[in-house]
């Protein structure tokens, strides 16, 4: 079941065309990557799902709801966890819990029993009357993502959830991640500058120049690039290189001192390469394309070099949410 459905989406900024007819959807309790450099359209269409802003032209519905014409229905269906924490550091983990739990009028009778759920699932029970001030990155994000599940959403928005964190940190935080949809129903939408990071993701979307150039799941995305570039070192390179070219009708190229195929199936060409060349291989690897390749084949961009300022929109973005949702 489709738990988000763009139709031709645009939006325009007077001459600027930010988002430019796109269309995408996004399957109940999966984990969604929207990927694409600074200035793609990605914020602005993140913000049109979540409220904060009309479309020019084309719907985008979330959990049955127009995002324009339903926006009080959408926002009881999304919760939001973006990159700079929002935690109050001088209030406890649990005082920060009830806090939001009042905010989104979570039944009194009801927040004392969620607030629990929320610091068991976070791994947090033993520290749930310490101060933010004292948790530590990991924590603080953890404690993040289980508040923004209080009020049961059905689309959990991550925005950069692993930013600034250590590698163990980002780790621990993606097996926690990677468990909501099954334990909490929950879809998660997502962005992330760490390519990575997005395998975990059930499909994903890339944006650029305001219009989705490629979707998929990651592995049919990694097929854009081309096959798996087997990497070779022999005492003759130029003789290999032959043998390579009229053995097995592939193109072999030399650079700084190897020889480099593209080939489909990588782990089934490497044994009978070594077979036919036999004693002159020095060394053989084998590298598959990644996601990071995927974007900078498309895009011509590092994504890592574009998402230096990628949170600055979303951020005042969010501060308005928060503001139209307080005044009810």
């Amino acid at each position: 079941m489709q738990i988000i459905r763009v139709d031709s989406l645009v939006k325009k900024f007077g001459a600027i065309t930010a988002v430019d007819g796109i269309s995408f959807e996004v399957e109940e309790n999966t984990i969604f990557g929207f990927l694409g450099p600074n200035g793609a359209g990605k914020t602005t269409t993140i913000s049109i799902l979540c409220t904060l802003l009309a479309p020019t032209a084309g719907t985008a519905y979330l959990n049955g709801h127009n995002c324009h014409s339903e926006s009080a229905e959408v926002r009881r269906s999304i919760g939001i966890v973006f990159q700079d924490s929002s935690l109050d550091k001088d209030l406890t983990a649990r005082e920060n819990l009830l806090f939001h739990a009042y905010l989104y009028d979570v039944d009194k009778a009801e927040r004392k029993k969620r607030v629990d759920e929320a610091l068991a699932f976070a791994e947090l029970s033993d520290r749930a009357d310490n101060l933010i001030k004292t948790f530590s990155g990991g924590m603080k994000r953890r404690l993040e993502v289980a508040r923004g599940l209080i009020h049961r959403p059905k689309v959990l928005f991550l925005d950069e959830p692993t930013l600034g964190l250590d590698p163990q940190s980002r780790s621990n935080l993606w097996e926690f991640i990677t468990d909501l949809p099954k334990k909490h129903n929950v879809t998660i939408f997502m962005t992330t500058h760490y390519m990575e990071e997005a395998e975990v993701c059930d499909k994903i979307a890339i944006i650029d120049k305001g219009r989705i150039i490629a979707s998929g799941t990651p592995q049919e995305l990694k097929k854009i690039v081309g096959g798996d570039v087997i990497y070779l070192k022999t005492t003759d390179n130029k003789k290999a290189a032959g043998q390579i070219r009229e053995l097995f009708g592939v193109e072999a190229s030399e650079k700084d001192g190897e020889i480099f195929i593209s080939v489909l199936k990588g782990e089934a060409c490497i044994p009978d390469i070594i077979r036919e060349i036999g004693e002159r291989v020095l060394s053989v690897r084998m590298q598959r394309p990644t996601l990071n390749d995927v974007f900078l084949k498309l895009t011509g961009k590092e994504i890592r070099e574009e998402y230096a300022s990628a949170g600055d929109d979303i951020k005042e973005a969010v501060r308005s949410y928060r503001r139209r949702h307080d005044r009810g």
